[in-house]
C-alpha cells in the first residue's frame, strides 16, 4: 500500500508484471476509487459543462461518457482530464469525473456536489472483462464502449461505465461505498484478478495514454500533448479558449513522442533526452513494457522531430539507445 493524492492505494497484490499481463490476456480489476465524482444535475447543467469543457457534449447525449479537458483561462494548460458520464434517461444529470487531487479545482469551475465520499469505483479491464462481470452480473456484458448504464447487482443499483485506462476494453463501476466490497469479491470469485497502481501505469504508457502531472498539467496544452481532437472548435466558447486559438495559430512549440530503448533498463520521468548529442527534451514517463520486454518511455520533444530518429536517454549517466515512435506503443 502506498500513498497516492491523499489516499492509501495498492501498489501490487502479486506483482505488477503479472497483474499486467494479466489485464492484456484476460481481466483484472483496480479500485480507482480515488477518482473524484462531482455530481452535477438539474436545469442548466449541460450548458456549464459546455462552458466550462473543451469537448462539445453536442456530440453525445444521455447514456454516454465523453473525454474532456478544463484549461487554465490564461494560457491553456491543462488543469484537469476529465470523463463525463451523461446519466441514462436523464438529460440533466452528469457525473463529472476528476483526477484524485483537483475535484476541489473542478467544483470551483462548475460547481455541483462532491459525492466521491459515497461510492467506490472498480474498473474491470481486459479483453474478457465484459464476459467475467457478465458472468456475475449479465447487465454489465451489454455496457458497450464510452456507454453509460443503469444497473443492478444482486440488488445494488449502481452506474456503470464502458471506460478505463489501460487500451484494454473495460467496464468501470460506481458502486454505493458499502456495498463495494461485496461487488468486488463477486467479480474476484468470477476470476478478474485484483491489481494494482503498478501494472495501471505500465499499462496506461504501454497505451500511449497521457497522465496528469507528466504529460498533462501546468503549462502543457491539449495541442502539444497531442490531444488537439479533444478540443471542439465549434464551440462558439469555452474556457481557456482565446489562450489555445492563439497557440493553434502559432503552432506549439514542442510535440509529444514516444521513445522506445534498447535493453530491459527503463528509461525513467526525469531523464534528459538528446538528439545528435543536444538536449532534446526530458522523459515524461518511462518504465519497462512487460508486453514488448524492453524499455519504454513519452517525452516532449521539438515538433519536427520525425519517427525514426535515433535519440539517447541518459539514466542517471547510462546512456540508453532510443528510437522515436508512434504511440500506442501497445
Amino acid at each position: 500500500m502506498v500513498p497516492f493524492g491523499g489516499w492509501e492505494m495498492p501498489l501490487e497484490y502479486v506483482g505488477t508484471i503479472a497483474e499486467h499481463l494479466a489485464c492484456r490476456s484476460t481481466a483484472v480489476m483496480f479500485d480507482v476509487s480515488h477518482l473524484g465524482t462531482v455530481r452535477v444535475t438539474g436545469d442548466g447543467a449541460r450548458d456549464r459543462l459546455q462552458l466550462a469543457f473543451t469537448n462539445d457534449l453536442g456530440k453525445i447525449g444521455p447514456g454516454r461518457a465523453q473525454y474532456t479537458h478544463l484549461l487554465d483561462e490564461a494560457d491553456g494548460a491543462v488543469l484537469d482530464d476529465i470523463i463525463v458520464w451523461w446519466h441514462p434517461g436523464s438529460p440533466d444529470v452528469f457525473d463529472v469525473m476528476p483526477n484524485a487531487s483537483n475535484t476541489d479545482r473542478v467544483i470551483t469551475a462548475i460547481g455541483g456536489d462532491d459525492t466521491t465520499a459515497d461510492r467506490a469505483v472498480i474498473a474491470v479491464q481486459g479483453p474478457d472483462a465484459r464476459a467475467l462481470a457478465g458472468a456475475v452480473f449479465p447487465s454489465l456484458a451489454d455496457v458497450g464502449r464510452f456507454r453509460v448504464n443503469s444497473c443492478e447487482l444482486n440488488g445494488v443499483a449502481v452506474i456503470a461505465a464502458g471506460t478505463g485506462y489501460t487500451g484494454e476494453p473495460g467496464i468501470e463501476i460506481a458502486v454505493p461505498a458499502g456495498d463495494a466490497e461485496r461487488v468486488w469479491n463477486a467479480l474476484a470469485a468470477a476470476g478478474v484478478q485484483p491489481a494494482g497502481l503498478g501494472a495501471r501505469d505500465t499499462l496506461r504508457l504501454e497505451a500511449g495514454l497521457p497522465l496528469h502531472g507528466n504529460e498533462l498539467g501546468p503549462g502543457i496544452t491539449p495541442l502539444d500533448a497531442g490531444l488537439g481532437w479533444v478540443v471542439a472548435w465549434s464551440k462558439p466558447e469555452f474556457r481557456g479558449r482565446a489562450a489555445l486559438d492563439a497557440q493553434r495559430t502559432a503552432g506549439p512549440t514542442r510535440r509529444l513522442r514516444g521513445i522506445a530503448t534498447e535493453g530491459r533498463r527503463p528509461p525513467r520521468t526525469g531523464c534528459a533526452v538528446s538528439i545528435d548529442g543536444n538536449h532534446a527534451g526530458e522523459v515524461t514517463s518511462g518504465n519497462y513494457s512487460p508486453v514488448l520486454e524492453h524499455g519504454i518511455a513519452m517525452a516532449f520533444l521539438p515538433p519536427d522531430t520525425e519517427v525514426g530518429t535515433a535519440v539517447e536517454v541518459d539514466v542517471r549517466g547510462t546512456t540508453l539507445r532510443g528510437t522515436v515512435t508512434e504511440l500506442p506503443f501497445v
